[in-house]
């Protein structure tokens, strides 16, 4: 078996058919990235104003959290304040429920006595103060005189 020598013509066309084949290869993916591009545009407007803004919302989002951060701060203090009294509230609360509670056994076991419903009466009716008009002035306003 011989081997066949390529002759200048073949040569000439095997390249001309590399260069026709990386062109459209080039076409092919000039196409392409043109297409994605193209789709990279077709951005809807509210999603671009959204993108435009976000620098500014993030610096908003920014200073409302140093904000919020100076606000927990100055609470902290004012509990750290506030927590001897607190304390002492907590302590002291059970001892007044303590106190309401004989304060109404105290009104239940006196109010069923004998007579005490009357005794109130009468206790109420000489504690209310009548009903007074207020003194006139003297004065008469210029309707009355006419």
């Amino acid at each position: 078996m011989a081997s066949k020598v390529p002759s200048p013509k073949d040569i000439v066309a095997a390249a001309q058919a590399a260069a026709d084949s990386a062109q459209a290869a080039a076409r092919e993916a000039a196409e392409t990235a043109q297409s994605a591009a193209g789709a990279a545009l077709r951005i809807p407007p509210a999603s671009i104003q959204l993108a435009s803004q976000l620098p500014d919302l993030i610096e908003n989002l920014a200073i409302a959290t140093e904000r919020l951060n100076t606000a927990i701060d100055r609470a902290e203090r004012y509990l750290a304040l506030a927590d001897p009294m607190i304390r002492t509230m907590d302590a002291v609360l059970p001892q007044l429920e303590a106190l309401v509670a004989t304060g109404n056994e105290v009104y239940g076991a006196v109010s069923s006595l004998p007579g005490v419903a009357t005794l109130s009466r009468l206790a109420t009716r000489g504690s209310a103060a009548p009903v007074t008009k207020k003194p006139s002035s003297g004065r008469r306003s210029k309707k009355t005189e006419q």
